[in-house]
């Protein structure tokens, strides 16, 4: 089956409207985190001040995500998506009244982490979905790597558009109407994924209860590990363009900046499904990992507008690969039925991530400027080369497992 023809059957079997609520649900998350760095950081006039509240609401909703999952995995998606979806919003616009008051930052980072809590991953839950949706499919391996190809590029195109927006609301009213309209847009397409039909197919009411038993393996925590890097390399470039763009008098551009990351990850992630099924996921990853600490080294040349954007841009074309195949493997690596609660985990992981990055680089960018802040992302893709060497065999021995339980499963 060509790529197009698998993106195709996967239209066809969930309906467009799913895959567009599906995509707009994920939206608000992006926003909220670096809408939450540049609203902070504009009321306390310090960037480690934004990155400390920005970094609340990544490991707050790392923590949350995960008990969610969890839950969802038990009683279905539905009821879980649409609490999460109402509470998530009205957390951010609280953060944006008491902002509004001069709050202190204590006051600030404390309300983030709550509404940081309470916001949805729609993206992991997305993924769950889809294995139930493609089980009528008797190519449904092939259809699964199509999936979680195009949740990879739908994630980074959400950090393409996200980001984006908030720049130009920013520029165009302010940090606040960013927020705001990212809790409007949690309101609407949050719930509209929760009620979505699809959703009956998640919860182990919806099938049978076997697959159960131990989550963690040296895979698995690798694979965590894995996420916590890309989270710091996500949270110290937005810190360090903010830096950057701030200090050349145009911190409205912030947005737009970091958003051309996601430009050619989401090319690439694209791309990914025309990869030969012997290329093997973990064998993406090791490539995509070495991809990361190339194209990441001249960032800390930078020292323009102009040259942060094709160093950002040109960084991208690893992200969306790296994070396929890790989220292909963890998909694999544990029981069928806690799959919600080990894409969260995945999920949470990179929230961790950021807010590491996000706070290491925010208090070296109010120190030594942005390139001590690209010193943390540089940083993160040598880790992620590491871990992606070590899981190697791992990977490797799972993966060959997992094909020969699904082939003795299948009809004859």
């Amino acid at each position: 089956m060509s790529p197009l023809a698998s993106y195709r059957r996967l239209l066809h079997l969930a309906g467009p409207f799913y895959v567009l609520v599906a995509f707009l649900g994920r939206l608000p998350l992006s926003m909220s985190q670096i809408g939450t760095l540049l609203l902070v950081s504009s009321a306390t006039d310090s960037y480690g001040a934004g990155g400390l509240a920005a970094g609340a609401l990544a490991v707050a909703n790392a923590v949350g995500s995960p008990l969610a999952g969890e839950l969802a995995d038990r009683v279905g998606q539905r009821p879980v998506v649409l609490v999460q979806s109402l509470t998530g919003s009205a957390g951010l616009v609280l953060l944006v009244v008491l902002t509004r008051a001069d709050a202190s930052s204590t006051v600030l980072t404390a309300t983030a982490a709550a509404a940081g809590l309470l916001l949805p991953q729609v993206g992991p839950l997305a993924r769950v979905r889809w294995r139930p949706i493609t089980s009528p499919d008797r190519g449904q391996e092939r259809l699964m790597d199509a999936a979680f190809s195009y949740e990879g590029a739908a994630d980074e195109a959400s950090f393409v558009l996200g980001p984006a927006l908030v720049g130009l609301l920013v520029a165009a009213v302010s940090p606040a109407a960013a927020v705001l309209v990212a809790a409007g847009l949690l309101v609407v397409f949050g719930c509209a994924f929760a009620v979505h039909p699809t959703a009956r197919l998640t919860g182990r009411a919806a099938g049978p209860l076997g697959g159960q038993g131990p989550l963690l393996s040296v895979v698995f925590v690798g694979l965590l590990l894995a996420q916590l890097c890309i989270g710091m390399l996500f949270g110290s470039i937005q810190t360090g363009t903010t830096a950057l763009t701030t200090d050349a008098g145009e911190p409205g551009l912030a947005g737009i900046v970091h958003a051309c990351l996601g430009v050619g990850s989401v090319l690439a992630g694209l791309a990914t499904v025309a990869l030969p099924p012997s290329f093997g996921q973990e064998r993406r990853v090791l490539l995509s990992a070495a991809l990361l600490v190339v194209l990441g080294a001249p960032l800390l040349l930078v020292d323009s507008v102009g040259a942060l954007v094709a160093a950002v841009l040109l960084l991208g074309f690893g992200v969306a690969p790296y994070m396929i195949g890790v989220f292909s493997i963890g998909e694999r690596a544990v029981p069928s039925a806690r799959v919600g609660l080990a894409m969260t985990l995945l999920a949470g992981a990179t929230g961790i991530g950021y807010a590491v990055g996000s706070a290491v680089a925010g208090r070296l960018a109010d120190a030594d400027g942005h390139t001590a802040a690209f010193g943390v992302t540089v940083t993160a893709t040598a880790l992620a080369l590491v871990l992606a060497v070590a899981g190697q065999r791992p990977s490797r021995r799972m993966l060959a497992a997992r094909a020969q339980t699904t082939e003795a499963a299948s009809p004859v």
